[in-house]
């Protein structure tokens, strides 16, 4: 079983819904971000998802796409990520998880980053770019390194598409929340929990639910319905007005 799946269903076990943060790699600089991995593991995130910089990154709002590209002008890459990381195996309690999209995956080498992720002790991988019908070549190259590609479905999937991206998944299943880029929501739509009903009849993997999260108190209509929650754009904003993950982490143990 894939180490994202085992820390999800161990807080599933203990009644909690799974934390899954994100930041981009190297946010709000090279030295910060580290001790920001450091603090969201010991609040109890189950998978930390780290974002790869890319310059022209279609899934991103605002704010994802401001810090990235920061990072990007910082220098980060993912020779930097998959070194660094490597060099910290075995620190966190959390699973890892990259989150990215294909260019720079590709341009590193499919099997080298295979390679390199699984030396990094990464667990999982999000192409938020690719098709379910064109993401065999990737899953080829990282599931032999045990690096699950996660699916990402939403409310314009079909119950009928959504068997394909089932069939072999593992990890989880991100569910995106809205029709649209990441960022924070006042409200999320109302055909949600019937979405996410359909995706919890057809994966036999958890299911994390992001985009638009932003406080805990937003998950109390879908509970049963979701095992885990993805938030990013509020992390980011918070850390950057200087505060610490730690902090943001706290209404959400």
């Amino acid at each position: 079983m894939n180490p994202m799946q085992i820390k999800i269903e161990e807080a599933t076990a203990q009644g909690k819904v799974s934390l899954i943060p994100f930041l981009p790699a190297g946010f709000p600089n090279r030295e910060q971000f580290w001790k920001e991995m450091e603090e969201l593991d010991k609040a109890g995130a189950s998978v930390i998802e780290i974002g790869m910089p890319f310059s022209d990154p279609v899934a991103d709002g605002p704010v994802v796409e401001k810090a990235s590209l920061k990072c990007l002008e910082d220098g980060i890459n993912l020779e930097w990520i998959l070194a660094e990381l490597k060099a910290r195996k075995g620190q966190f309690n959390a699973a890892l998880l990259l989150m990215g999209y294909l260019n720079p995956v590709y341009q590193y080498g499919l099997d080298k980053f295979g390679e390199d992720c699984e030396a990094a002790g990464v667990s999982g991988l999000i192409i938020a770019d690719i098709p379910h019908e064109e993401s065999q070549f990737v899953k080829d190259a990282i599931e032999p390194h045990g690096v699950a590609l996660v699916p990402l479905v939403g409310l314009n999937t079909s119950k009928e598409r959504m068997k394909l991206y089932a069939k072999n998944a593992s990890g989880f299943c991100y569910f995106v929340s809205v029709l649209g880029t990441t960022g924070q929501r006042k409200a999320l739509p109302t055909r949600i929990k019937e979405k996410l009903a359909e995706a919890k009849e057809v994966f036999d993997i958890p299911i994390a639910l992001g985009f638009g999260i932003k406080h805990p108190d937003q998950l109390d209509e879908f509970d049963g319905l979701m095992d885990a929650a993805v938030f990013g754009s509020a992390l980011i904003t918070h850390v950057e007005s200087g505060k610490s993950s730690d902090e943001f982490m706290e209404p959400w143990k």
